[in-house]
């Protein structure tokens, strides 16, 4: 062979390696860039947000807005407004220590089942809740410490608040007080209305959504304003926390939300309470899940990835079908029970004094009572919602995309039929109204209201990101309508009352305790 030859053979040769890299990382990037246009497809279609907002499709192709000219017209309100890109509350940086913090319970939660999960890091414990966190079922997962405050008057209600000022790893914004929003000053301004929101998860909402729907309604009524012309700023804090009943609930707007002299408190709640137990007596047992055998490496990595992508509780959801019954979404199978309604009570005009009212009713009613009596001593409203569940008789879902609104009301609910879940959940809202009337209190027909789209809901109570819009959207129309009547009858702005500079129950900052359970155990 000539030198010539022999050079282009070498140089051939020196060229192959790079041909191989380059065709290796040429098939990675187009394995990676189909990876990104599948997310965005799954996302698109799934109405989930690609970044902080939600993308602004057309009427017909957005889950939401597809149903809003089947809400009611409110005069001086433009329906373009639900389009509105609204801004998050600024975030501040994620200290290292809390994303391992998070990052550790997460895979221990995956690996154990353990109760304590990432998020409960970044909530502060009452110390009455468990004097001996060592002796709780859940704190004694936390990892060598947890943030802790002392009660006020000992009550270990309301179980814990939200560090105060912080984005947690989940991305949950929150103020002065610990509750999620941006930030807040304590005394009131002039030509100000405070509006506060109370409840539980259905409320605060997934810490990872860009908003609650209480933000929502905030930006929605501050627009209205505006357009309107009227001198006023509607200022909308969401007091709530997940987890909690009527009882925590009480003890958060005794504590936190009446030092803040708020004009309306509206309570959203109706999930944490809902037990048919008392009328069924003795029910067959749901099947157990003990017996299922961990997930694969392949399972495992699916359910770590769906806590961020959209394209992973797909496959997920797909994997998921074959431990469903093939029904195609309908109900599941169920064995026969007895519904015991008590006797004399009349379902359609309930006797609200009744001692024996299902589902934990005379416990929420009595609640609803004591706020009532606390926000008076501070001339505040108490407005009622009713609860929305995404149940009915003979309602057919998509498996796949609605897998976990089949799995609640299948297996959370087992063996109780979608047509008892909705017949109490109707009763459980003629009852709140009822309450509303007797009390002469507004009330504000939620549930009647918002469009029964199983694509507006994450699962049978909790909403998907577009129906938090929808929700703050619904509670927005039904507001308006109130807010002029107490504009007009110049009950609204108050007076601006004398405050102090910071909110009373939050002057000692959250402190933070070492835990070490490993020798109790």
């Amino acid at each position: 062979m000539s030198d010539k030859g022999k050079k282009q053979q070498n140089a051939a040769k020196a060229l192959l390696p790079k041909q191989i890299l380059g065709n290796a990382l040429l098939l990675l990037a187009s394995f990676g860039l189909c990876l990104a246009a599948a997310e965005a497809f799954t996302r698109w279609q799934d109405d989930v947000p690609l970044f902080d907002f939600p993308l602004p499709l057309p009427v017909g192709q957005d889950t939401a807005a597809s149903h809003l000219a089947s809400l009611p017209t409110v005069a001086g309100v433009n329906r373009d407004w639900f389009y509105d890109k609204v801004p998050p509350p600024p975030r501040q940086p994620v200290p290292e220590q809390w994303q391992r913090w998070y990052d550790d319970l997460e895979r221990k939660h995956a690996a154990t089942g353990s109760l304590f999960r990432g998020g409960d890091m970044f909530k502060v414990w009452n110390t009455a809740l468990a004097p001996n966190p060592c002796d709780h079922v859940m704190l004694r997962d936390a990892p060598g410490a947890m943030f802790v405050f002392d009660p006020p008057d000992g009550n270990p209600q309301p179980p814990f608040r939200f560090l105060p000022s912080a984005t947690n790893p989940e991305t949950m914004v929150t103020n002065d007080f610990g509750w999620r929003g941006g930030p807040v000053t304590f005394a009131r301004s002039a030509r100000t209305v405070r509006i506060v929101f109370v409840g539980s998860s259905t409320v605060v909402s997934s810490h990872h959504m860009p908003h609650s729907f209480p933000e929502f309604v905030g930006h929605f009524l501050n627009r209205w304003a505006k357009a309107r012309g009227i001198d006023v700023r509607f200022e909308v804090l969401n007091a709530a926390r997940e987890s909690i009943g009527s009882t925590g609930i009480a003890a958060i707007v005794r504590q936190e939300v009446v030092p803040t002299r708020p004009d309306l408190v509206i309570y959203y709640e109706g999930g944490n309470q809902f037990s048919l137990d008392s009328l069924a007596g003795s029910v067959p047992q749901r099947p157990s899940t003990a017996d299922r055998p961990p997930p694969g490496p392949l399972g495992q990595l699916l359910k770590d990835a769906a806590r961020w992508s959209a394209l992973a509780r797909r496959l997920e959801a797909s994997a998921g079908l074959l431990d469903q019954p093939g029904n195609g979404g309908g109900e599941w199978p169920k064995p026969a029970y007895t519904l015991r309604w008590p006797a004399g009570l009349d379902e359609s005009a309930p006797d609200i004094t009744r001692a024996d009212l299902p589902v934990n009713l005379p416990v929420i009613l009595g609640d609803l009572d004591r706020i009532r009596a606390d926000l008076a001593n501070v001339d505040a409203e108490l407005a009622i919602s009713s609860f929305i569940w995404m149940v009915r008789d003979g309602l057919v879902l998509d498996p796949m995309r609605h897998r976990y609104i089949l799995e609640q009301l299948n297996v959370g609910y087992f063996p109780f039929s979608y047509r008892d879940l909705a017949r109490l959940a109707a009763f459980q809202n003629r009852v709140f109204a009822a309450y509303a009337r007797a009390h002469g209190l507004p009330f504000l027909d939620v549930a009647g209201t918002m469009p029964f789209d199983p694509n507006l809901f994450f699962d049978a109570v909790h909403k998907s990101y577009p129906g938090e819009r929808m929700q703050g959207w619904v509670t927005f129309l039904l507001l308006v309508p109130l807010i002029e009547q107490r504009l007009a009858s110049g009950a609204w702005p108050k007076p601006v009352p004398t405050m102090p500079s910071t909110h009373p129950a939050f002057v000692v900052p959250p402190r933070l305790v070492p835990l070490n359970c490993s020798k109790s155990r």
